[in-house]
């Protein structure tokens, strides 16, 4: 196959079609042509690659077709009303397959349930180089990239665009260490209170603490040393996130299942949480979906360790501070959970803080000023739907964890009061560094 030449195209020559459309210099029928010829009229049938070669090119012509999408729906708002029509003047190879079913076709080769369009799994996932968690020397997750290169294939080449898909590939893959860390406790291979369980939690805590700086130093970072300008955010990056059909998910990372997994994992205060999740569960790869109906099914660890602990969140709110400070004597743990489930709360927060600081709140400004929305993909809400107020019920529901009544007490005795089960007491700063390696 010929995909190292169709990587380079799509890692050069895209991004500069893409800005010399949207710039004016170029018509979008160049784009289709030279897709065309560079790429679509040599493309093998769809069976007769190998599984990891579908995925690259899931990756490739995912980013080539929402870009075709993109200016055809952008030349005329009316044709967001027949998106299947943007592909039109696309074929695929000397049999000229169309390309959607082109791509459904390469999607079920993957053998990964890949959705018949782009998804956040070959948007970012993919996509982006294979990335390592560490912590004291050992390996705690790793999260593949498909491809050998340690490159990002994005729409435009701009710095915002790979600084945003290195946000979401290294903070899914903090989440995948966090989700290992805690998952013996939820399977029953572990013991919910026994010696080491209070380990694992003291280091998820850790690893949490650390993506969540992770992200405020995203939002810090000025666009002129890499980060991503709200207007590029609004007007470009966003509005290649199309739909292919009506209907479909466009990628996005409210798609990213291991954010979704913690969830069900520490448990979130929003109403039927599991049937709101099932909603992406059309843009999400099999071995996703299957893992996430597991996570429903289960009580929430919290609500676990207080059964085991014969307690409950009512007898919680009860508590005066002095009768707290003795309960978490008698049972150290509740202090390690207590701090796992503040730091999900917070990070909660700072999702919600990314979302206002690069779409609502830019938005309202346009708005107020009467400049308006976008087209064809709205900035009123998010790109599966969501609008701000339920993103704000879903981050108030992380904050109403049971264990929240502990927050009575200073956060540093909590710390201090950490046992590791075997009664030796182990504070949250003495928890080994979190680096990444990416890819090795």
């Amino acid at each position: 196959m010929s995909w190292q030449r169709w990587n380079r195209w799509t890692l050069e020559e895209l991004p500069e079609l893409n800005r010399s459309v949207l710039a004016g210099r170029e018509s979008a029928e160049i784009l289709t042509e030279r897709l065309r010829r560079a790429v679509l009229d040599e493309l093998p049938s769809p069976e007769t690659v190998s599984p990891d070669q579908a995925c690259r090119l899931l990756v490739l012509l995912g980013l080539a077709g929402s870009s075709v999408a993109r200016h055809y729906q952008e030349a005329d708002p009316t044709r967001t009303a027949a998106p299947a029509r943007s592909f039109e003047l696309l074929a695929a190879g000397p049999s000229r397959i169309p390309f959607p079913a082109y791509f459904a076709r390469l999607a079920a080769v993957s053998g990964t349930g890949h959705p018949p369009r782009d998804c956040y799994a070959s948007l970012v996932r993919w996509n982006a180089p294979t990335t390592r968690v560490e912590a004291d020397g050992e390996t705690l997750a790793v999260l593949p990239g498909r491809f050998p290169d340690q490159e990002t294939r994005t729409y435009t080449g701009d710095a915002g665009e790979l600084s945003f898909f290195a946000l979401l590939k290294k903070s899914e893959a903090f989440e995948l260490a966090v989700n290992e860390l805690l998952e013996p406790l939820a399977d029953g291979s572990a013991d919910l209170l026994g010696p080491d369980a209070v380990g694992r939690v003291l280091l998820a805590t850790r690893l949490m603490d650390a993506m969540i700086r992770f992200n405020q130093d995203f939002a810090a970072l000025a666009p002129e040393r890499g980060g991503l300008h709200t207007a590029h955010f609004l007007d470009v990056f966003r509005q290649f996130a199309v739909h292919w059909e009506l209907g479909d998910l466009p990628p996005t990372g409210a798609q990213d299942p291991q954010f979704l997994r913690r969830d069900f994992l520490l448990g979130i205060d929003f109403p039927d949480y599991a049937k709101h999740v099932r909603r992406i569960y059309p843009s999400l790869l099999e071995s996703e979906r299957t893992m996430l109906e597991r996570q429903s099914v289960r009580p929430p660890l919290p609500t676990a360790l207080l059964a085991s602990l014969g307690l409950d969140a009512g007898t919680l709110s009860r508590c005066k501070a002095s009768s707290l400070r003795a309960l978490v004597r008698e049972h150290p743990q509740l202090a390690a959970w207590y701090l796992l489930l503040a730091a999900n709360a917070k990070f909660g927060a700072v999702h919600l803080m990314l979302t206002e600081k690069f779409l609502f709140k830019p938005q309202r400004t346009r708005d107020a000023s009467g400049e308006g929305d976008r087209e064809p993909v709205s900035n009123r809400r998010g790109t599966t739907g969501m609008a701000e107020s339920l993103l704000v019920r879903l981050t108030q529901g992380r904050r109403n964890h049971p264990l929240r009544f502990l927050g009575q007490l200073p956060h540093r005795e909590l710390s201090e009061l950490c046992g590791t089960g075997t009664g030796t007491g182990t504070a949250l700063e003495d928890l080994p560094t979190v680096r990444f390696t990416a890819p090795v």
